[in-house]
């Protein structure tokens, strides 16, 4: 059993938060990863409901790959949504120990730097904002 904590945000938001992090391992098995075999599926909470998946697609130039936490924001993107439409993102891989990577952090904090970020780290789901992982953001 995974313990879970919480750091930074509401316990009563935890079971949609679950949900969302469902949807993350279910897309993680679209992933495309034919070089590395480490899949990784997102899932983003729009403001108002709806849900936005993405997984990543590896390319043989592995500067080319996309991770799962951009794919569905620019998903999202494609759809309409703007900055600080957005609640959360529930990330899930195919191994342990993972957060997102720098890049990721800092797309996330472009579309919602007060975003709930969900994933599994050392065999607890981590429900936190975004800023307990990036404290010190890119500005421009």
């Amino acid at each position: 059993m995974i313990s879970i904590e919480l750091v930074n945000v509401s316990s009563n938001l935890e079971e949609r938060y679950l949900d969302l992090l469902k949807a993350a391992h279910k897309v993680k098995e679209n992933a495309y990863s034919r070089y590395s075999g480490f899949k990784v599926g997102a899932a983003l909470l729009a403001q108002d409901g709806t849900v936005f998946t993405g997984c990543n697609v590896e390319n043989a130039s592995y500067g080319l790959t996309m991770c799962a936490e951009r794919s569905a924001i620019f998903k999202a993107v494609s759809e309409g949504y703007k900055p600080g439409d957005f609640e959360a993102i529930a990330i899930a891989a195919s191994a342990e120990n993972f957060s997102p990577c720098g890049a990721c952090r800092e797309v996330i904090n472009e579309f919602g730097e007060d975003m709930v970020i969900i994933f599994e780290f050392e065999g607890k789901l981590i429900i936190t904002k975004l800023k307990e992982i990036l404290p010190y953001n890119f500005k421009l």
